[in-house]
């Protein structure tokens, strides 16, 4: 099909998808039980780093998140004490976890979680948004073993789930999954959280042409999408993502 073909297709993909039915079986029905900003911005960067492998496990490991937190992610990150929990998911400890409840207390006290994904002064756009949230999260004390769980671009990795959770916080539409409930970065500046799915699709319509699944895959998908739609080219995630989850496409 030729661009404008494909266009038409994605478009209608992306009505398909980005619909409330779709938080049925997604990770971020973990947020959408709050309405507190912060809350849900607490609960969201959690479970989106979670977000790998099977997405019932991520669901459940979620659900035991916010068992720790007694439902309550900003007061109970305010205050936070360190402490030994039981918890683990894949790769990510429960020593992990007390790293991250203690940094997310720190950037709250600082700010916010918003506040951090503050522009970088060398780097443009969300690659520099990242990096600059990065270097805020993982100041000393922040253990060496757990940075692997805060993606860095610069070392090539596509930042799959730091996009995705931009995405939530970011992207405003009448549908209702997103959130849309950060006001500071625009969503013209969104990238697609590519992983095998998206990758895999996005190279058999012929948007992506590398093979890896890393930052320079994000950055050359990115030019196509603002092509597509200059304002919203992270909308095109929902296409991507349900032909490869719930189509097959491969």
């Amino acid at each position: 099909m030729d661009q404008l073909q494909l266009i038409d297709y994605l478009n209608k993909k992306v009505l398909e998808y980005n619909r409330l039915d779709f938080i049925q079986t997604d990770p971020i029905q973990i947020p959408k039980q709050f309405s507190q900003k912060e809350d849900i911005e607490i609960s969201a960067f959690l479970i989106s780093t979670l977000a790998w492998g099977n997405r019932t496990a991520i669901i459940k490991s979620g659900q035991r998140l916010l068992e720790i937190m007694d439902f309550k992610p900003y007061e109970y990150v305010l205050n936070y004490e360190e402490q030994n929990h039981s918890f683990v998911h894949r790769t990510f400890s429960k020593d992990d976890l007390n790293a991250f409840f203690v940094s997310l207390q720190r950037i709250y006290k600082q700010g916010g979680l918003e506040q951090a994904f503050k522009t970088h002064p060398e780097i443009p756009g969300i690659q520099g948004r990242i990096i600059s949230f990065r270097n805020a999260f993982t100041q000393e004390p922040f253990p060496d073993r757990t940075q692997k769980h805060i993606a860095n671009p610069l070392k090539g990795s596509s930042a799959k789930r730091i996009n995705m959770f931009l995405r939530w916080m970011v992207r405003k539409d009448l549908h209702g999954v997103d959130f849309g409930i950060w006001d500071s970065i625009p969503m013209s500046e969104l990238h697609l959280p590519l992983d095998v799915h998206t990758g895999n699709v996005a190279r058999k319509l012929g948007i992506l042409t590398r093979t890896q699944n890393d930052w320079k895959s994000v950055a050359e998908i990115q030019e196509q999408l603002v092509q597509f739609d200059p304002n919203d080219p992270c909308k095109y995630d929902f296409a991507l993502f349900g032909l490869g989850a719930f189509e097959g496409v491969k």
